[in-house]
């Protein structure tokens, strides 16, 4: 049943604020894939319990797997590959890094493991990724290319594949996290581009820490010996670029100043480079050892390509809509096969916020108009409700349908974003 609930945004109260943002879903599911695998006990510390997190962890139970929940930290039973196989068909919600981790994950038990998720999730291609799991040995159902997934799993093969990844890195990530337990390693051959790049090096990284290396032959060739497994460790999770970059565009928008503790503007996440797209837009961005601060000044439309950080254009979108020009959002194609059709949801809701928008197969042309209050429709999109969320800081009469859909994320969004807020 869809959530009526509509959150009204009050005006900013233009005051200098400190923001603590969530774990990163992306570094805790690439270290769950790990540690499930490792023989014996990891420690996750700074765990995400975002809805995505949680959708893996309950998957991770149905192979057998146990965790068990300690302060500030997340303890994995791994079972050095030892799978059960499921006894029921494992539902994801709309969790694409869940469920494309998941597909390959359960090439190594024994059997038939069925995987699901909503309406939206039916909507997000995976045939990419099947047909290099085929290659490797690992026969599969689909609903034409589109979830539900049934995996034939046991004989991950492994050898050398090609595969197509423009849709997403997910895909490639996911067959690598998996590689050192395939029968004869992997070498995977990349035809075309690879996107959200970032999030592939954050895999490779995640992969090392727990004793895993990966060859880059080249730019688009990745080769994975199966004589080295996972080992135990303890790892702690970045805490989320992505998250905070809807507190550096209030910072962005209001001319304040917002500061994110915990962050590091080192980090491998593909969303930090948000930082240096909001310098060029006239942001002045502060970075320390272990926290960032933006703060905001006149912003100019500026031209840049987002395939490095397709997370944060909805963000980027609003952030166009208070600048003085024209803001051009380009290589961005892939943003049809997030959560919602982000193309079409920045667009349409932009529209009625005041922008003109041209919207092309790979790119978004943002226009500043006369601004003016609407409810935004989230399409039960997360990125979409709080990078709309921000745009009410600075125009009045702004609400958001079904706010709790930030919990696939950022479960404490709110909180957070009401530092931001006025009191009035």
């Amino acid at each position: 049943m869809e959530n009526c609930e509509i959150r009204s945004i009050r005006s900013s109260n233009n005051k200098d604020v400190t923001i603590e943002v969530p774990p990163s879903k992306s570094y805790m599911n690439r270290a769950l894939f790990c540690a499930a695998l490792a023989e014996g006990t990891s420690v996750l510390h700074n765990p995400s319990y975002s809805d995505d997190s949680k959708y893996f962890i309950h998957a991770l139970h149905a192979f057998g797997i146990r965790t068990e929940h300690q302060k500030n930290a997340l303890l994995v039973y791994g079972t050095g590959e030892k799978l059960q196989i499921p006894n029921k068909e494992i539902f994801v919600g709309n969790a694409g890094t869940t469920l494309r981790f998941l597909t390959t994950f359960a090439a190594l038990a024994k059997g038939e493991t069925v995987l699901s998720g909503d309406v939206q999730m039916q909507q997000r291609p995976i045939q990419d990724l099947l047909d290099a799991l085929h290659s490797a040995g690992i026969h599969s159902e689909s609903a034409n290319g589109f979830p539900p997934v049934k995996i034939y799993g046991g004989k991950f093969l492994g050898g050398e594949l090609k595969m197509n990844a423009t849709i997403s890195s997910q895909f490639l990530s996911s067959i690598l996290l998996c590689a050192p337990y395939s029968q004869n390693g992997v070498t995977v051959k990349i035809e075309g581009s690879i996107s959200s790049r970032p999030y592939v090096d954050m895999t490779i990284d995640v992969m090392k820490k727990f004793g895993v290396s990966v060859e880059l032959a080249d730019e688009h060739t990745f080769k994975i010996s199966s004589q080295k497994k996972y080992t135990r460790r303890e790892y702690t999770i970045e805490n989320d670029a992505s998250s905070a970059s809807y507190f550096f565009a209030a910072a962005a928008i209001t001319k304040s100043e917002v500061t994110v503790k915990n962050l590091s503007a080192h980090s491998l996440q593909g969303d930090i480079a948000f930082l240096d797209v909001l310098e060029q837009m006239g942001c002045r961005v502060n970075k320390k050892r272990n926290e960032v601060s933006v703060t905001g000044k006149k912003l100019n439309g500026i031209t840049v390509d987002m395939n490095a950080m397709l997370d944060a254009v909805p963000t980027l979108a609003v952030v166009a809509l208070f600048a003085d020009g024209v803001t051009t959002i380009t290589n961005v194609s892939q943003l049809k096969f997030k959560e919602s059709d982000r193309m079409t949801a920045i667009a349409t809701e932009l529209k009625k916020v005041g922008a003109e928008v041209e919207v092309y197969d790979d790119s978004l042309v943002i226009i500043p108009q006369k601004y003016s209050s609407a409810t935004i429709e989230t399409y039960n999109d997360h990125r979409i409700a709080m990078s709309f969320a921000v745009a009410g800081l600075c125009i009045e009469g702004i609400g958001i349908k079904n706010p709790s859909c930030v919990s696939k994320s950022f479960p404490g969004f709110w909180d957070e974003f009401s530092k931001l807020e006025s009191t009035k």
